[in-house]
């Protein structure tokens, strides 16, 4: 398992990622992470949550209701104009920031 304290960094770029292919709610998102990360990272609900707040606050998600079969409401996600133009701008700058700490890994 991969230490929160590492990922804590890319959490909003890896939430943006998700929200780039289609709106989406926390715990699709939640399974989709642990899916993808063949369960090395599970992103906490405290966290996802926090963090889908500070995307809100700086507009780069916004939410919406949509009533489920069931109809249980559930709140979905999706990625704004801006949200696409930091996400963009956030994969540069993780390809610098990988390109530079590997400058400094060997792997043996």
């Amino acid at each position: 398992m991969i230490s929160s304290d590492v990922m804590r960094g890319f959490n909003s770029l890896i939430l943006l990622s998700i929200l780039m292919k289609e709106d989406s709610y926390g715990y699709q998102i939640s399974n989709t992470i642990k899916v993808l990360t063949d369960g090395k990272y599970i992103m906490k609900e405290t966290t996802l949550y926090s963090a889908f707040n500070r995307l809100e606050k700086s507009e780069l998600i916004e939410s919406y209701s949509s009533t489920e079969t069931n109809g249980k409401p559930r709140t979905y996600y999706r990625i704004t104009d801006l949200g696409r133009q930091t996400y963009h701008e956030k994969v540069s700058e993780w390809l610098d920031t990988k390109n530079i700490i590997s400058q400094f890994i060997e792997e043996e």
